[in-house]
């Protein structure tokens, strides 16, 4: 799977679980900025 594709199943799955970008941020530990970058592609590391 290329970064995009991954970028809109997690986008996906998110809103399947009607999850705001920050509310997974929060379960994750990670920044909203960090899910946004996922969900846009432009990296999967953080």
């Amino acid at each position: 799977m290329n970064q995009e594709k991954i970028g809109k199943f997690i986008a996906k799955l998110r809103k399947e679980q009607d999850l705001t970008q920050e509310e997974l941020a929060e379960k994750l530990g990670v920044s909203a900025k960090s899910v946004s970058r996922w969900e846009n592609g432009v990296s999967l590391v953080k």
